[in-house]
């Protein structure tokens, strides 16, 4: 669609299903593609270059703020978890957003809503799985509720998150959900900092200790090539616990596919994940080594 007519076009609000049914239908009968970007808000960078990217593949973009409890073990991380709508809205507004979809609680989860589990295969075990339980079973949750909602041809996710990315294609390939996920590069500060809404949580010292995350995949990265999965993993783990202000929770390599830990670097598709709290504020982060 022609740029001048997107600036004419306002960011659609739309709070209930049938509001967003409504609004998607004549795209639907123009068999026209569309493109899902489900976020919690607190949108930055990294949530607009979703955008960007459905907007090049999609003819119209939904983007979806809902911050999810189903996928919070902790209540008080719930409770801290940072909302700007406002702010939101206006980002959404200069990238051209078609629709965003802001529902209550009640509009997701109605009263007879029955309790979610479904069989992951272990993907939902280990790494973020082991640390917050039931986590993936609460992303799950609301993902398939916001598929069944919208019916998207498309889905835009970050690889910041590449946990939830494969759990979300095993759920698409066990339930045979018409949905194609599209992961989407990690987008960094300039000096490396994954952007994530929880950074600002972060004091300034904490900012500063929180770039040795990114230094140490960049280490895994530098070093993999000749040493072992073992050197490397202790290399790494070493820095990481040496570094000012890092309280390690886990540094792994894993097989991309399965994220179970590599054993060998050949023949698999490798990736470095780490997670950390500096101070209260929990961040993760990962590479694709080759």
């Amino acid at each position: 669609m022609d740029l001048f007519f997107k600036k004419l076009d306002p960011l659609k609000i739309l709070k209930t299903r049938l509001e967003l049914f409504s609004f998607l239908s004549p795209f639907r009968s123009f068999r026209q593609k569309i493109g899902l970007v489900p976020t919690m808000g607190a949108l930055h960078s990294g949530h607009l270059s979703l955008i960007e990217r459905a907007k090049h593949e999609s003819d119209v973009v939904v983007c979806s703020i809902f911050v999810n409890p189903t996928q919070f073990n902790d209540p008080h991380d719930l409770e801290k978890y940072p909302r700007s709508i406002e702010k939101d809205i206006e980002l959404l507004k200069g990238v051209y957003c078609d629709a965003l979809f802001l529902p209550d609680l009640t509009e997701i989860y109605p009263d007879n809503e029955v309790k979610w589990e479904i069989d992951l295969e272990g993907l939902d075990k280990h790494l973020e799985g082991a640390v917050r339980p039931g986590h993936y079973q609460g992303v799950t949750q609301v993902v398939k509720i916001l598929f069944d909602i919208v019916s998207p041809n498309f889905a835009f996710f970050g690889q910041k998150d590449y946990q939830q990315v494969l759990v979300i294609n095993k759920m698409i390939d066990k339930l045979k959900m018409n949905v194609k996920v599209v992961m989407c590069p990690t987008m960094r500060e300039k000096d490396g900092l994954a952007m994530s809404s929880r950074n600002i949580h972060l004091s300034e010292v904490e900012r500063k200790n929180a770039l040795a995350l990114y230094s140490a995949l960049t280490l895994a990265q530098n070093i993999i090539a000749n040493k072992s999965i073992h050197q490397t993993i202790e290399e790494v783990t070493n820095y990481l616990r040496t570094s000012e202000g890092i309280d390690l929770e886990y540094f792994q390599l894993c097989d991309g596919l399965t994220l179970e830990p590599a054993s060998s670097k050949h023949n698999i598709k490798l990736i470095a994940l780490v997670a950390a709290r500096l101070g209260r504020t929990r961040l993760i982060d990962n590479i694709i080594l080759n």
